[in-house]
């Protein structure tokens, strides 16, 4: 079957039931056993022809034996055994259950479940400049086996000493991807305001925009993980918040755009309360008030409407 190169394709070698082969495998010891007491009996009866017969097929048979034990595997849902003859790669293995491949092969397993990745907030710089706190969670899983375990350094730790188990390898990858997660956030925060108040050109903000955001980012880290073989599955942003050095300059610019929204609301209904309450005097024909009385008046409504304290009313009992 023709394959291309450097890329993924299902293992087309030969593999058997493990049971099978566990149940031969044990006819083979016992083999073994027989053949070396028929020898023993054979060198006691004088027969040595016999008796090296059967000692050189006791060492046949034990050699086969120890092989076909080396070439048990299990097989989980959801993992694969990446396979290498000889430095040669052969295939991806995937069927799930006990089977019995060739023990001169070199088998790397992996493992194809979702996994989650919690990166820690950094300090980045939005698109205007501010320095902001942010972080994210992402899911990625492995899609190209060839690509993950060939195209990319993930045999050796940091201590140098090489790592075989799957969990090991799999320890690595997420290393791999925590460092891409890191760069593709960090260019991703630099694309967008932190909120509306640095937006000057009602862009999509980090605040505001967080599905959009969100879809920027997982294509941004599918595009470095590609090269390894990775997938992200899902990434957002799941902390967001201004650098500890000038947080408390922008809560004070946050405090006072929200004072200044509800004392708009505040004059605004204060000026209606006003007008309803000229309106009634005049239609019930209550007082009758010149222009100077109404400025008068307004001027004390509003006063009272838009004080921040109660108001000390002065009653006047008429002129002394």
């Amino acid at each position: 079957m023709a394959t291309k190169k450097n890329s993924e394709y299902e293992f087309q070698g030969g593999s058997l039931n493990g049971f099978v082969m566990c149940l031969i495998d044990i006819v083979l010891y016992v083999a073994v056993v027989y053949f070396f007491v028929q020898g023993i009996i054979a060198f006691d009866a004088g027969h040595d022809n016999a008796g090296v017969g059967f000692m050189v097929g006791t060492v046949v048979l034990l050699i086969t034996a120890i092989i076909c034990s080396c070439g048990f595997s299990m097989l989980e849902p959801n993992e694969a055994k990446v396979m290498t003859f000889f430095g040669k790669y052969v295939g991806t293995f995937r069927k799930n259950g006990f089977y019995w491949l060739n023990p001169f092969m070199t088998v790397k397993n992996v493992s194809l479940r979702a996994r989650n990745l919690n990166a820690e907030p950094i300090k980045v710089n939005d698109k205007t400049g501010n320095p902001v706190m942010i972080g994210l969670v992402l899911v990625w899983r492995l899609k190209d086996t060839y690509k993950a375990i060939f195209d990319i350094d993930t045999e050796v730790s940091a201590t140098g000493s090489a790592g075989s188990t799957a969990a090991a390898r799999m320890n690595r990858f997420e290393n791999f991807v925590r460092v891409q997660s890191d760069s593709a956030l960090r260019e991703v925060a630099g694309m967008y305001s932190y909120d509306d108040e640095d937006n000057k050109e009602n862009d999509v903000t980090l605040r505001g925009g967080s599905a959009e955001v969100n879809e920027v980012l997982t294509n941004k880290l599918n595009e470095r993980l590609t090269m390894a073989g990775l997938e992200v599955l899902e990434a957002r942003i799941n902390y967001l918040a201004y650098a500890p050095e000038i947080a408390a300059v922008m809560l004070r610019r946050q405090q006072a755009a929200a004072i200044i929204t509800a004392r708009e609301k505040i004059v605004d209904g204060a000026v209606s309360m006003v007008k309803m309450a000229l309106d009634k005097l005049k239609d019930e024909d209550i007082v009758n008030l010149d222009d100077s009385q109404k400025a008068s008046m307004v001027s004390n409504l509003l006063v009272v409407l838009c004080a921040d304290e109660p108001a000390q009313p002065v009653v006047n009992s008429g002129a002394n």
